[in-house]
This record gives structure tokens, sequence and C-alpha cells, in this order.
């Protein structure tokens, strides 16, 4: 990939929600989520350049789409005003328009939840399956930037269908180990005690790794706990961990579920704590931690959500959550995090558990970027259509990549972020093939940075499954979600898919070559799914 520099255009188009806009039958959008791991005591998985492909800016007026057009009116170009029905995120994006952008989005509840259900023996709901965060649930191996921001890789290889490709957008933060002293901690957790907390795998896991991560926590990190059933009450008020390990071990221990869930009361409640308890200068955020079944006091999700709009904006308090149970409540959690300018994850077993709690919210104290967006300008000479493979709700307008008072995503140190396209390209053609560039803020100045990376068709590898593993291993995990999502409508399928059987065959030959335990889940989750649809 090809550094271009920072390009520092803030034109003011007018803003657009992050979430349900109308569907355009433009480029379909990129959506990224996290993997990777920054321990409180400073773990990281370490990263090496694998199969990334450098590439270098070769516009040279070629006339192809350049990424993020400085407007202020109008809409992208090619735009069609017609509004299809159905499934936007199983249509191609069809010409004129090549842009595709997207906020960057860490979520991972998504593939967590998928994982329960099969090893419950059923199938997941279709509509709790989102494909990205499939993909992003694994370890990449992209290059890493030396300060805040990101690199940028992109890279791909040829399906077995005629003139299908899959292409990656890599988005990769600074090594963990480069970050130095990260600010404190203050972390609100809000943890539902209802009675439906009981089921083993809830609550108990909660509890196990609330204190393990208690134990790695510094002395100037701060705790607050809010529970919540048929009402909620604050049980410690923030409380500066130095000395007082014990008292936050004895609340811990002593949470007993009981009555109903009163979600509203506890977002509510939570939040106002974390207000309370404030500190400037340090992490502020709200875990959250429940099935998330809300069934007393208030129900409604936009009500609900608009306790946390306040606390965002003007006290930057962001929102962890963290789904449990068998019978969760995915939707509502999902926009709770997104209205929250936080991500969701979804824990299982002890290992689950300990991992999110001592990995993935440490990895969230200290940010590298605020309101990151990702465009990605496809070479009409090169490309006849795209698809992005999920990432539904994280559409962006092209002409909002700029506009830097529109949402984007935070991002800690140790992320990766992955998006993958089906790109068809036009018969016998070669040359440039996409640009991919991500613009964010930096966490302390504001001040707006960009980078880019650029795709060449001769750097495809010929055949994707003699590609990178890790390339191999994004494509099991984006088919897999495809055909969970689809069943037995196989109207549209991802270019290049295999049949559910002969895909778990291929998921255990890449899980063996990638010597990663990880892996070794999603082969078997693939043929426990195999044996459900028969």
């Amino acid at each position: 990939m090809t550094r271009t520099g920072n390009d520092e255009h803030t034109g003011r188009p007018r803003r657009r929600p992050r979430t349900g806009r109308p569907w355009r039958p433009v480029a379909a959008l990129i959506g990224l989520t996290l993997a990777g791991g920054l321990l409180l005591t400073g773990c990281g998985a370490s990263d090496s350049d694998g199969s990334s492909t450098d590439g270098s800016n070769k516009s040279g007026g070629r006339g192809f789409p350049q990424p993020a057009p400085n407007r202020t009116s109008g809409t992208s170009q090619g735009e069609q005003k017609d509004t299809p029905t159905g499934d936007a995120s199983r249509e191609f994006a069809p010409s004129p328009d090549y842009l595709s952008t997207f906020a960057l989005d860490v979520d991972t509840a998504s593939y967590g939840y998928a994982r329960r259900a099969l090893a419950d023996g059923r199938l997941p709901e279709a509509s709790t399956v989102r494909p990205e965060e499939f993909v992003n649930s694994f370890r990449q191996d992209y290059r890493r930037p030396d300060g805040n921001g990101f690199s940028v890789t992109v890279d791909g290889a040829r399906t077995r269908e005629k003139d299908w490709s899959l292409v990656r957008v890599g988005l990769a933060t600074r090594d963990p180990a480069q970050s130095g002293k990260r600010p404190p901690a203050a972390l609100t957790f809000v943890i539902d005690i209802s009675g439906s907390m009981g089921e083993p795998g809830r609550l108990d896991l909660a509890q196990d790794a609330l204190g393990v991560m208690t134990d790695r926590l510094r002395d100037d990190d701060s705790i607050a706990v809010v529970t919540f059933s048929d009402e909620a009450r604050t049980v410690l008020p923030m409380t500066r961990i130095g000395h007082h390990r014990d008292r936050i071990y004895d609340v811990i221990r002593g949470l007993e579920p009981t009555e109903s869930t009163n979600l509203g009361a506890g977002v509510r409640t939570g939040y106002a704590t974390a207000v309370k308890g404030l500190r400037e200068g340090a992490t502020n955020r709200v875990v959250l931690i429940s099935d998330a079944l809300a069934n007393t006091g208030e129900t409604d999700a936009d009500a609900i959500l608009e306790n946390i709009s306040t606390a965002r904006r003007e006290h930057g308090i962001t929102l962890f959550g963290v789904g449990v149970g068998s019978e969760y409540g995915d939707a509502l959690m999902e926009r709770l995090a997104d209205k929250g300018d936080g991500h969701t994850t979804y824990v299982s077993n002890p290992e689950d558990a300990r991992k999110v709690f001592c990995e993935q919210l440490p990895q969230n104290v200290d940010l590298t970027a605020r309101d990151a967006k990702a465009q990605v300008a496809f070479d009409p000479e090169t490309v006849k259509q795209f698809r992005l493979i999920g990432y539904d709700d994280r559409q962006v307008a092209d002409e909002d990549f700029r506009n830097d008072r529109v949402d984007g995503g935070e991002v800690g140190p140790g992320h990766t972020v992955t998006a993958l396209y089906a790109v068809r390209t036009r018969p016998g053609a070669s040359g440039h093939l996409a640009t991919a560039s991500v613009r964010w803020l930096d966490p302390d100045t504001r001040a707006p940075h960009e980078e880019s990376g650029q795709l060449e068709t001769g750097s495809l590898d010929e055949d994707l499954w003699t590609s990178s593993t890790r390339l191999q291993v994004d494509a099991v995990a984006a088919y897999f979600a495809d055909d969970l999502r689809t069943g037995d409508d196989k109207a549209n399928p991802l270019p290049g898919a295999l049949p559910l059987g002969e895909l778990a065959d291929r998921a255990h030959r890449v899980a063996s070559a990638a010597e990663d335990k990880a892996v070794d889940d999603l082969a078997d989750a693939v043929e426990r799914a195999s044996g459900l649809m028969g």
C-alpha cells in the first residue's frame, strides 16, 4: 500500500443520520470490526507483513473516482433515485457509482452469539447475523502505523467464479506496545441482575471476569457499579482502585439475580452515575452487561437511546455493550452501542469473558482515532460490479466522508478492521482496481488526518484457496455468515461460495494452516451449521 499523506479538507455538506437512512443502490458499503488484544498490563498480538499488496497512486488523469469529493451540495455520482426493496446488503452496486463510504465499527457480538446458538444445537436467527462481525472476529497480520491513526492494506484474490474476486480492505492501529502510558480509566459497570441472569453463563461469567479485571486495573483507575432488575441503583459510586480493591471484590461477589429487567432504568442510572463521577483527562466509559431482554419500565428502544445521547455529546462518555445468555436482545444492544459511540461483543464461556474484560475492554481505554470513516473508490475502467459483504447499518453518504460533524467510529490501539468486497472485474481488464482511504480525528486535538492504500488487478492472487492463510480465514467467515443469513434462499449467493459441507472441510484445512484456536472454533461452528442445515 502507498501512504499518500494527509488531506485536511473540511467541507461541510448537510448532515445525514448515521443509521436509518434510506437504502441507495450505490456502492454497497463497507463495515468493519475489531480484532487484536491489549491487556491493561500491556499484552497484545504481534503483527508482521503478510499478504498485503503495496500499490502506488497512479491516478494519472485516468478519471476514475477519487476518494471523498469535497462538495457542499448535490449527490454522489450516478445516484439513482428509486429505492429497491429487499435486503440491501445482498444487492450488487450498479454502475456508474463506484464510491463506497462507511463509519468504522468494531462490533463482534454477532459471531459470538451465533457460536452460542450453534453450540446449543440451533441455527442463529438470520436477523442477528452480521457478516462483518464474523470476519472481524479473527486476528490479522496487517502492517501497523508508527503513531496514532491507521495503516491501510488492500489485497485480494480471484475466486473460482469467472471474473469475480474477493477484495480485502484492512485497517490497523498502532501496536499496543507503542502506546506508552495510557490515560486512567473511569468505568461505570451497569450490570443486569434480573432473574434471567441467573442462568449459568450469564451473571456468573461476568462476576468471574470482573474480578480478574479488577486485579489488573491500575491504582489510578476508577470503577462504579450500577445494578438493575425491576429498578436500578448505584451500589458503588465512582471509586479509585487504590486501596479499595477488597471493597470492589465484595460488591462484585454480592451480586445476585432477582426479578425483572428494567433496562431503561439501568441505562439512565448508569449514565447519571458516570456523569457524576466524570474524571477529566480519563477515558470515561459505561460498560453494560446484560441479555438486553427489556421487559419492565421503559422498553422502547428509541426512548432508552435518548438517555445515552446527551452524555455522549456533552461529556464524551462512550458505551461498551457485553451481551450474555442463550436468549439475547441482539438488536437492542446493537442500537445502544451505535448511539453511544461504542461497540458490542458477546460472551458465552469463561474464556470469552476473560478475553472481553481483560483484553477488549482495556483496549478501548485508550483511543487513537475518533469519528473514523473509510471510503473506497473502485476504478470503472477495471471494475464492472461490486458488493460489500455486510455492514448494512454503517452507511455514510459519500459526500460526508470529509464532513467531520458526521459521526464515525472510535478506535483504540491494537485494533484491526477488515472489510471484504465481492468485485467483478471487466473481462481482460488490467491496471488500477481500487483506492481505499480512511479519515479520522486526532483524539486530543480533533485535527483531521487521512491515509490511503491502492490495489492493482495484477496484485490479486490467482486463486482464493491458495492465497494467504489470513485471507482464507476471512473468506470462510464471510461465506459462512452469508450462508447463515440466506438459509434456503440461494438466489444471490456470494461469488465463489461453496456448499456448507465443502466450506466446513475447507475451514478445517485453513484452521490447520493457521494454527490458531479461534480458527479451529470457526471450523467447528461451520461443521455444526452444516449438520443442522442438512
